[in-house]
């Protein structure tokens, strides 16, 4: 029995050894918030894009430079804004990021312009200024929740590169979670991911709180869990779908048991429902990973979609789509075709849950996906 058992812990360590290099890939880049090439000024090179970006955030700041927030947790939330600089050589679908400091902004992505707001009442005062530079029926917003083992940076890229080729063009805010970024801190982000569940409420009613007409939530990997969770709080609260704000709610990759979202789905109302996309791909090698490290119990991400009848969600499988320069754990934005698509359904009035347009029904016939509706 006890032989048995200490063969059991092996194969559990040896899984988790063997999938920290599928989840980490290769020695991380340096961290860019704040840095700057006095070379290159981004204001001297021509047909630069800005992405200005809100961040709400659990992580504790940080003095490292480039780093702007650290992985450990903090009791606030803290509010913050970049810069997103976007090459003019940007081909979509790719994240240009530099190996070395100071980055390139000729060919490469940056993050310049870091402030940080002292109060909720000047974060979201700052947020209204940027929505009065959209006319009256654009003035969205976008909360986009990173997943796991990502740096402050990791996330802030993402986030622009997918702002970038999507065409989104309401107002980006991150909720930056403190994700240890080192991919055998499994349990580590999991748990911080859950801890900042009671955050999602605060910075709703934040959101709420300007003059954005909309709100768009588009959650990757762990962080559909932390978004998940957080809605269940908030019906459960009473306060979920009060102010009629949510518009969409895409779910990446999930990184949930798959019994965990049944119940997670069966506290939401069918008109929350009604509003969830999941985007699933069975050859999700991360999600397969993070499978083993679960004890073998299934992750939505990497479900079939049948598995999802009958629950009120739109599944959206990209099982075929292999062109995906981020691997098969982000082909949202990684895939042209699919950044580009999810693009289409989010600008078109009245976002994804309008329905086909024409073009948007053209897209869907090009490329190798299959949706099932609700």
């Amino acid at each position: 029995m006890v032989k048995s058992i200490m063969n059991m812990q092996k194969r559990d360590i040896l899984g988790l050894l063997l999938a920290a290099p599928l989840l980490a890939g290769c020695s991380r880049p340096p961290e860019l918030v704040g840095i700057e090439n006095p070379a290159l000024p981004d204001e001297s090179i021509a047909q630069l894009r800005r992405h200005k970006m809100f961040i709400a955030t659990t992580r504790q700041a940080s003095e490292v430079v480039g780093a702007f927030y650290s992985a450990e947790r903090a009791p606030e939330l803290g509010l913050a804004s970049v810069v997103a600089t976007v090459p003019p050589t940007h081909k979509v679908g790719a994240l240009e990021r530099p190996e070395k400091l100071p980055p390139d902004p000729r060919t490469e992505f940056s993050i310049i312009d870091p402030v940080v707001y002292a109060s909720a009442r000047s974060f979201a005062g700052e947020i209204d200024r940027e929505l009065a530079r959209r006319p009256p029926g654009r003035r969205r917003i976008l909360l986009f929740v990173h997943g796991y083992n990502n740096t402050t940076s990791d996330a802030i890229l993402r986030l622009a590169q997918f702002v970038e080729d999507t065409g989104y063009d309401g107002v980006p805010v991150l909720l930056a979670w403190a994700s240890a970024a080192r991919a055998p801190r499994y349990v580590y982000d999991m748990n911080s991911a859950l801890i900042a569940r009671s955050k999602l409420d605060d910075i709703a009613g934040l959101l709420a709180g300007t003059r954005a007409e909309s709100v768009d939530i588009f959650a990757h990997s762990m962080g559909t869990l932390l978004t998940m969770e957080g809605l269940v709080d908030s019906q459960q609260r009473g306060t979920l779908g009060r102010r009629h704000m949510i518009n969409t709610i895409i779910l990446a990759s999930p990184d949930i048991d798959i019994d965990l979202f049944r119940t997670q789905i069966a506290m939401l109302p069918p008109e929350i429902r009604s509003k969830i996309y999941l985007l699933v791909s069975r050859d999700d090698r991360a999600l397969l990973a993070s499978r083993r490290i679960a004890g073998g119990v299934p992750r939505v991400g990497a479900a079939h979609a049948a598995e999802f009848e009958g629950l009120g969600v739109t599944v959206i499988d990209l099982s075929r789509i292999s062109d995906s320069s981020s691997g098969s754990h982000s082909k949202f934005a990684g895939s042209p075709e699919v950044v580009r698509l999810i693009g289409a359904g989010l600008n078109q009035p009245g976002g994804l849950r309008a329905g086909r347009t024409p073009a948007l029904s053209d897209m869907l016939t090009a490329i190798p996906i299959s949706v099932t509706g609700r």
